[in-house]
């Protein structure tokens, strides 16, 4: 027979045809025995059933292209039945309009099916409308903000705040707020969340709207809706900004049909028929094997067939793709055909590599379709199977996920496909990174929850201030039972959400291959490359909606990345002989430098990539042998760049615009799987789109770059004398192998995810934590209540008892959430993740450092993400997991408190921003007593360096954050500086008496008991007795800064008193609140820094020997007395501010300053020598803003003032808890000493005539005289003065020298 005969063959010169193409016999099989198979694989079927073999026509392969044709077109009797049907009205594929049914600025989807808000309110409709009978079309929730989805007439009207449902005609369900619209607005059904599927119902038979949340019935919405000539109604959406969804009118099998109601698109039913057909007779040829010896067919199990090259089998088969191959390069047959075949071969559980038939199915397809074919055949199972997997409900097993993604895992593992797919698919147009997320429930009933979590438990002891104590001694036999019942459904969950995890490593191993070279590039060096791009779209489009990855499936991704990177490096270290392990990994420095690995434009610690360049050319010629040629230093002007901004302005199209180019990757929001939004629809003028930088040049200036798409394995891992990667190796850095070096590329990248937004994430999602505290404190708080109620208000205790009920419900659902959340995201193991991410970036800060100038090169996300992840460690992982429990803990925190002691003031690190970070880091630090344990750890080198930074001068730095170290250091030492909350807010909810503190990131740390380092104050005092210049100028600043910080406070409250006496206007900016109470928290601060520096270092004010001893402690009488002045006098304007007790002014208050003051005024007039009192003495009486009624009013003892009826007095006695006895008795013996000393002082000085005083301060006698200008004045003022300026006040010459004055005796 003649091979050729027929159709089959002819799509593509297939290698059997030369073996087949021989004369009258077939050269396979004898032509009886290929007969019978060919009818057995394609049956003839009669009235009766099967034609019998008696009466059949002998078929061979010359035949069996007619004969398929004509069993394949007994099925096109039922084709285009779509247009016959009646009630629908447009084009026969349903889309969304872009052209004319919009409002508003929106994205769209290449498909025209997914669309993201991009303005206030923005509205669009389908293309066809329905005017008779039932309709349904889906809508895939993609994130769960405000949406109004349903259905509107032609004749509806939207604009920015008007939408679908706000309309006479147009008829809504809003699940973000639980609510249905048409004009007016009702309760109705329940809240939607990201991944669920609302299907909305129209019948126009009855005139009724129903809508299905995940094929759930919410209930009939609208009854008597308009009907008749002329009402038709469209599938439309109003959305808010960055809200998105996507559609399916039926161009793919409905998830949830309805019984009786009709898709708008209309199903492809001659082909479902025609493919479907084609399915069976592939399964009969994989269940069907010839016997040749017996000259008989044998049935055989179809999970066991394999390619063994006969003939006449792949004969067979061609003839079946010619037909099948066409068919599955449609989305639909796609989903309902392949699909749901290949998911049942793998239903009969075991790991996928028991079913190896997917296997050859995948070779079958590449041998025998285009390649055309096969490549859209799996883009289009691929993302069936992605938007399956993110769109199924959650069971109690994650049976659904695991299902797809056991089907993915198949499918990558054939190396042709995994190639294909992700070369070209899996970044590109999709949207993987959805594989490795599990959602979170937001309706844990659904969820199946109540059954995996039975038995529900929250804490219920708390302390003073609301916080949970963990103490299990305390616990009834009940809360035992219960906790330990929660815990074991707890158990539970973790376990079916491991079976999912698992399955998202193994994907991820297998992208990671890179042993698969034999066709081709090794599937982890393209997989590096994508994953270069992914990460640059994520850090340099930061607020672009269809580019950004969401930040929850970034925190999965990064677990499993971490889990199939340390698999890898593990195994590594097995193979390479010397390499180190998983547990010890970082990233060598040489990767910041060799322009080896791209880092777009992110910042440098030590500046710009293109300044470094030039400035560190020598030192990376001389420390890592690396010349970078003189071409590729140029520097990037700004007008380069503003040149660049005006190209893409003016290529930039306006109005109602297609974004192909600039939008081409795929959108995170819109549609589920392909998302490249490359519409952007305006019905403004001019597009409000920027278009982002284009991808493919990399920027301007690199040592020795690639582009990233253009890397060979050889450029990453280097052969013989090529170091790949690691090219450049500093002397400093050991010469032995780490690991592979593309997994060290990875391992960067993750670093760099953490930073992007996993730990912002981490963040947000404690949330439900801090639920489930509000709600137990306010459930014990009811309950407490209900045991006190009495039993003659019976309506007070039935609302109680409603409280109770409500607070109850909550905390059992939210506490079945949080069991979810724990396993998924603050698990024990996530812990371990991110504890391991921050030891690799100690390390790898701490092999950068060691490269000395070269450490500038490291980029700032290294630092960031250290110091983040500890946060993240201490503050959301905790009290599910105990920090203290990981391993090395002590010498993690004690590596990380090197780090920060040394690099918070390095001149090596330029960017303001991490500078601040390096300091909030340092501050937080020092607040907790096992972190400052670790600081006082570190060698007493480094810990002096660190004292010394902090004492420099407090100009030109962020010196209000060093203020709050140096306070923390001392905290607890003080006059009465012992407590964790000031007295008078004890009595305030702990929420609402958080004192505004100097960074946000220090709130929860101003609550801390107090834990101050007697080691770094010996340090400090060392410091400050040792080198008298540093002393003098720290001091002067610190003074300086006392000064403007309590004047700017003094001038705000006057603002803030005037305001509220003003009868038109009767509230305070909440900003001017807030600025006026950091000003006096500073004031504070400063204030107890003195008292440190006092009680540390007397002499630096008492020794009049030291140079400026005597200036400083002039200024520093001269601000004391101000202060005291101000807070002290009767009926001011300090307690009038006080006394309002505006929100946000909690924290002013007289004890916090006036303590303050009194631990300085203790330690110069009672703690000190008896020398240094006198001086102390005479310096304070002489001061003319003296005032002892100021001293006396500490103790209640003022004078003259308003009678006990009308204002009760501020006294240190009444501060028992807070003042020791010894501490009152040293103020009362300062006072008694005081006014002797007064009484003395006012006997013996003569008032000065006027002449005589100084004119600058009219204070004190003219004691100085200035070279060479004459000019005089009070030594206080000139040393003042001179501190600052060397310019005489009055002439403006510089000032050689101060010589003594003394007035003339008169003749």
């Amino acid at each position: 027979m003649n091979s050729k005969g027929g159709t089959a063959l002819s799509r593509r010169n297939y290698r059997l045809a030369s073996d087949t193409d021989k004369p009258k016999v077939t050269g396979i099989v004898n032509e009886k025995l290929l007969s019978d198979y060919l009818h057995h694989v394609f049956p003839v079927f009669g009235k009766q059933g099967p034609v019998s073999a008696t009466y059949r026509k002998s078929l061979t392969f010359q035949d069996l292209g007619a004969h398929l044709e004509k069993l394949l077109a007994e099925d096109n009797l039922t084709e285009d039945e779509r247009d016959q049907v009646e009630g629908c009205l447009g084009p026969s594929t349903v889309v969304l309009d872009h052209s004319s049914g919009f409002e508003g600025l929106l994205f769209v989807d290449d498909d025209l099916l997914g669309v993201i808000g991009h303005s206030n309110f923005s509205s669009i409709r389908a293309t066809t409308c329905v005017y008779k009978g039932k309709w349904v079309y889906e809508v895939l929730i993609s994130s769960q903000g405000l949406m109004q989805i349903g259905w509107c007439t032609l004749n509806c009207r939207f604009n920015q705040e008007e939408g679908v449902g706000d309309t006479p005609d147009s008829y809504a369900y809003d699940g973000n707020r639980v609510r249905k619209w048409n004009v007016t607005t009702t309760n109705y059904g329940k809240s939607w969340a990201a991944g669920d599927i609302v299907s909305c119902l129209i019948d126009l038979d009855e005139g009724t709207i129903t809508f299905c949340l995940n094929g759930q019935s919410l209930g009939i919405a609208f009854s008597n809706i308009k009907m008749g000539p002329g009402v038709a109604y469209f599938p439309a959406i109003s959305l808010s900004f960055k809200e998105s969804v996507a559609f399916n009118f039926g161009s793919r099998p409905l998830r949830y049909p309805v019984e009786g109601y009709l898709p708008l698109q209309s199903p492809p039913s001659a082909d479902l028929i025609k493919a479907n057909r084609l399915l069976g007779y592939l399964k009969t040829v994989l269940a069907t094997s010839i016997d040749t010896q017996e000259e008989k067919l044998v049935e055989i199990d179809s999970a066991s067939w394999q390619i063994l090259g006969d003939p006449t089998i792949l004969v067979t088969l061609a003839h079946i793709f010619n037909h099948f191959a066409p068919l599955m390069c449609k989305v639909y047959l796609v989903e309902d055909v392949l699909m749901n075949f290949l998911l049942g071969i793998l239903e009969g559980g075991g790991s996928v590599d028991e079913h190896p038939l997917i296997q050859q199915l995948l070779d079958l397809f590449w041998l025998l379709m285009e390649d055309y074919e096969v490549n859209e055949c799996l883009k289009q199972l691929v993302m069936s199977l992605l938007r399956a997997y993110r769109f199924s409900p959650i069971i109690p097993d994650l049976g659904f996920q695991i299902h797809y993604l056991r089907l993915t895992t198949a499918i990558l593992r054939h190396e042709k496909s995994r190639k294909f797919l992700l070369s070209n698919v899996l970044f590109d147009v999709l949207r993987s990174v959805v594989f490795f997320y599990i959602k979170t429930p937001l309706r844990v009933k659904e969820a199946g929850l109540e059954e995996l979590i039975p038995t529900t438990w929250w804490p219920t002891r708390f302390d003073k201030e609301g916080k949970d104590e963990r103490d299990t001694r305390e616990e009834t036999a009940d809360e035992r039972l219960r906790r330990r019942a929660y815990e074991r459904g707890c158990h539970r969950l973790k376990k079916r959400i491991e079976v999912v995890e698992e399955l998202q490593v193994q994907i991820l191993r297998l992208m990671l291959n890179n042993k698969d070279k034999g066709t081709g590039e090794a599937s982890r060096y393209i997989f590096l490359n994508k994953f270069r791009k992914f990460l640059q779209e994520n850090a340099s489009n930061r607020g672009n909606p269809t580019v950004l990855c969401p930040p929850e499936y970034m925190v999965c991704f990064l677990h499993r990345l971490i889990a199939a990177i340390r698999s890898y490096w593990d195994e590594g270290k097995r193979k390479i002989p010397g390499s180190i392990s998983s547990e010890d990994a970082y990233v060598p420095p040489q990767l910041f430098y060799n322009g080896k690995v791209d880092y777009f434009d992110l910042q440098r610690l030590g500046g710009l990539l293109s300044h470094l360049k030039k400035t560190l050319k020598d030192d990376l010629a001389a420390k890592a042998n690396i010349i970078i040629d003189p071409a590729e230093i140029q520097s990037t002007s700004m007008d380069d760049l503003d040149e660049d901004e005006e190209t893409g302005a003016a290529q930039r199209p306006s109005g109602a615009v297609a974004m192909g180019g600039a939008l081409a990757r795929p959108s995170w929001l819109s549609s589920p799987t392909l998302g490249r939004a490359n519409r952007f629809l305006s019905t403004a003028a001019v597009s409000l789109m920027t278009p982002r930088r284009p991808l493919a040049p990399p920027e301007k200036v690199k040592v020795r770059t690639l582009a990233v798409e253009q890397r060979t394995e050889e450029d990453i891992e280097g052969s013989h004398g090529n170091d790949g990667l690691l090219l450049g190796r500093p002397l400093e850095e050991p010469d032995q192998p780490i690991t592979e070096k593309s997994l060290l590329e990875i391992l960067d990248g993750v670093v760099m995810m953490y930073n992007l937004s996993v730990h912002q994430q981490l963040g947000k999602m404690v949330v439900v934590s801090d639920d489930v505290h509000e709600y137990a404190i306010a459930l014990k708080d009811t309950e407490e209540k209900i045991a006190r109620c009495p039993s003659r208000r019976p309506d007070i205790l039935e609302e109680l008892q409603k409280s109770q009920k409500v607070f109850a419900e909550k905390l059992n659902h939210l506490s079945r959430r949080l069991a979810w959340i724990n396993a998924t995201i603050y698990s024990k193991e996530k812990m371990l993740d991110v504890y391991w991410l921050l030891r690799v970036c100690i390390r790898t800060i701490e092999h950068a450092d060691s490269t000395g100038s070269l450490f500038a090169f490291m980029p700032e996300f290294y630092l960031n993400v250290a110091m983040n992840s500890y946060s993240a460690l201490k503050n959301y992982f905790s009290p599910s997991n105990c920090m203290e429990e990981l391993p090395g803990y002590e010498d993690t925190l004690a590596q990380l408190a090197a780090i920060l002691a040394k690099h918070f003031a390095d001149p090596r690190i330029v960017g303001t921003d991490i500078k601040d970070s390096l300091m909030q880091a340092l501050a937080s630090y020092v607040c907790y007593p096992q972190s400052l344990r670790a600081v006082e750890r570190i060698p007493e080198e480094q810990r002096m360096a660190m004292m010394r930074n902090l004492l420099a001068p407090y100009e030109q730095r962020p010196w209000a954050q060093t203020n709050w170290i140096l306070v923390r250091l001392w905290r607890g030492c003080g006059f009465g500086y012992r407590y964790t909350r000031l007295p008078h807010l004890l009595k305030t909810k702990p929420e609402d008496a958080n004192l505004p503190s100097l960074q946000k990131d220090l709130s929860v740390a101003s609550f801390q008991k107090p834990c101050p380092s007697l080691l770094l104050q010996r340090h400090m005092a060392e410091l400050l007795s040792q080198d008298k210049d540093m002393a003098a100028s720290f001091l002067n600043s610190v003074l300086n800064q006392l000064n403007w910080a309590f004047s700017e406070f003094i001038g705000m409250i006057q603002e803030i008193q005037q305001a509220a006496e003003r009868p038109e206007r009767n509230f305070v900016d909440t900003r001017q609140l807030k600025v006026c109470a950091t000003c006096f928290d500073l004031s504070v601060s400063l204030l107890r820094v003195l008292e440190m520096t006092i009680t540390l270092v007397p002499e630096i004010f008492l020794d009049w020997t030291r140079p400026s001893a005597e200036l400083l402690l002039r200024r520093l009488a001269q601000l004391l007395n101000q202060v005291l002045n101000r807070v002290t006098a009767e009926r001011n304007l300090f307690d009038r501010v006080v006394n309002l007790r505006l929100p946000g002014l909690e924290s002013v208050d007289h004890y916090p300053i006036l303590v303050a003051v009194t631990g300085i005024l203790v330690c110069i007039l009672v703690d000190s020598d008896k020398h240094g009192i006198l001086r102390a003495s005479s310096v304070l009486l002489s001061d003319p803003c003296f005032q002892l009624r100021s001293i006396q009013y500490l103790l209640g003892e003022g004078e003259g003032g308003a009678t006990g009826a009308d204002r009760k007095h501020f006294s240190l006695h009444t501060y028992t808890d807070y003042i020791s006895t010894e501490e009152q008795q040293k103020v009362e013996q300062m006072l008694a000493f005081l006014t002797d000393e007064s009484k003395e002082a006012a006997a013996s000085t003569a008032p000065p005539s006027e002449d005589d005083l100084c004119p600058i301060c009219y204070a004190h006698s003219i004691s100085a005289i200035f070279k060479p200008c004459s000019h005089k004045s009070c030594k206080a003022c000139i040393n003042q003065h001179l501190m600052n300026n060397k310019d005489c006040f009055f002439c403006k010459a510089t000032i050689t020298g101060v010589d003594d004055y003394t007035k003339p005796t008169s003749s």
